[in-house]
This record gives structure tokens, sequence and C-alpha cells, in this order.
């Protein structure tokens, strides 16, 4: 008697173990939320090379005060620019329409990470600092920082000796790095800040400030708007930089296809069509 409730208690518990693989699917369907070790890892994250041409929009951030690379008229809304037309050029090949979102130099990087835009573009230059937090594309220009005075004064600001003198009144727009090269080489001439970059220009041709150190590309197209003011050795800046347009740092995909991308505009004479364009004006 004994060997037939041990048999029948062994036939039962194998009976269990063999159900098991079968039961052990249903249970975690039910309860979905309880890990499991033969459960798939959760999908990465959709790059935005799949995500823009799905939603049909490529979100740019750009300060639109920064020609000839972005510019927002203040009558219209419409931006123009260098970078503008790359834009628009960019999300063609997305198949989506840019939109221009509004920030400022000294938000422009963390917007784009924050995710309030797609990329950056609009004669962004790359740093370390915004290295930390953003990824940069293959660069479309070198740069660097030189002075734009009164035509009358070009003699008188040739460097930076010259500039960082008492009585001279050294012009900056806040937050980028035209401020952040002037504080860190100035030391007895006068820092102005000037919240408006796009009158900035103004504030030197009126005498209420002397100079201006910003980037050579920048300084040539001051000169041919403004014949009060000219760009002191442009093809001898200060600085060296390079231009270029910032990407969500861990998106590889999407900055894989922005460097390709920006690669064959520079080498098909795209980028340059736009920056003679403006540069002519």
């Amino acid at each position: 008697m004994r060997r037939a409730v041990a048999l029948s208690a062994l036939t039962c518990a194998l009976a269990l173990t063999a159900a098991a693989p079968t039961t052990a699917p249903a249970a975690r369907a039910a309860h979905p939320d309880r890990p499991a070790s033969t459960a798939h890892p959760a999908p990465a994250s959709a790059s935005l090379l799949d995500t823009i041409p799905r939603r049909g929009v490529l979100r740019v951030c750009t300060t639109g005060d920064y020609r000839p690379f972005t510019h927002r008229d203040p009558a219209s809304g419409a931006y123009r620019g260098v970078d503008v037309s790359m834009a628009r050029d960019l999300a063609r090949s997305l198949d989506a329409k840019p939109k221009y979102v509004p920030t400022t130099w000294a938000k422009l990087i963390d917007d784009l990470a924050a995710g309030r835009c797609d990329i950056a573009m609009g004669g962004v230059s790359i740093t370390l600092p915004r290295a930390r937090k953003a990824a940069f594309s293959e660069p479309v220009r070198t740069d660097g920082k030189t002075p734009i005075v009164r035509c009358a004064d070009q003699g008188k600001y040739r460097t930076l000796d010259e500039i960082d003198r008492p009585g001279v009144t050294v012009i900056v727009n806040p937050g980028g790095t035209n401020e952040q090269f002037a504080r860190s080489v100035i030391k007895r001439a006068t820092i102005k800040p000037h919240p408006d970059n796009t009158t900035i220009f103004d504030e030197i041709i009126a005498g209420r400030a002397d100079v201006m150190m910003t980037d050579a590309s920048e300084t040539r197209y001051q000169s041919t708007i403004h014949p009060e003011l000219c760009a002191v050795h442009p093809d001898r800046p200060f600085t060296f930089s390079e231009k270029a347009y910032a990407v969500p740092r861990a998106d590889f995909p999407f900055k894989a296809y922005v460097d390709q991308w920006v690669h064959l505009a520079k080498h098909d004479g795209t980028y340059k069509k736009y920056e003679d364009a403006w540069m002519a004006k």
C-alpha cells in the first residue's frame, strides 16, 4: 500500500515538472511586469534617422541673430541664412520639412540636450564644454576670433595688446564664444555686453563701442553690409575654431547620417554656393 502511494506521488511530481515550461509563458503573459530570465531586452530608443521621416518635421534650434548663418526677420518671422538653407536641404533629404525652434546662445546646447530640437544649426562653433553635452557633425568650415572696428580705427586695434588698454570698449554678445573669448583675454579694457546681436554692430558705428571680436566669417560679412566697419586681419584670426552642426550625443545613426550629408554638401559645392551668395551681399 505504501509503495502504491509513493509511486502515485512520484507520477504527480513528474507530471507537474513536464507541464511547467508550457505554463510559465502564460504566467508571464498574465504578469508582464515580472522579470524573466528568458525575456528579450527592451529595444533601444529609435534614432532620429527613423523618427524624423515618420514625423515629417526636422526641428532645428537656431538663434536667428548671426548673419550670414542664421537670421530671423523681425517683421515676418522668416529665417534666412547659410545654415537655414542647409537645414532646408537636410530636412528634404529626410522627407521632412524644417521647423525652426528659437533659442539663445546661452541655451542652445541645453535646448538640444533636453530634446526640444533634433539639431542645432546657425554658425555653431565646436567647443569642449559643448561637446560634453552634444555631438558635432563633420565641420563645415574653419574660423577664428578677429576684430571688427570702425574703418578709421583699423590700424589701432591689430593686436590683443592694442585692444586691451584702458579707455577701449570691447562689446560682446552675451552667452556665446565671443563673450568667453573676450573675458579670457581682456583685463584692462572695458567689456560691454549688448543683448541684441542684430544691432551690436550699430554700437561700434555710433561710437558707443570700439571693438568687437567675433568670428572672421562674421566680420567679413558685416563689413560688406556696413561700409563704415572693417574686418581686421580676418585671414589671420587670434584663435582657431571650427563650425559644425550639433546633434544629440548618443544618437549614433543620426550623427553618421548628418556627417555623410555634410561631407557631400562640402564636396559637391552646395555649402560654398550658399556661403558665396551671402558674402556677395
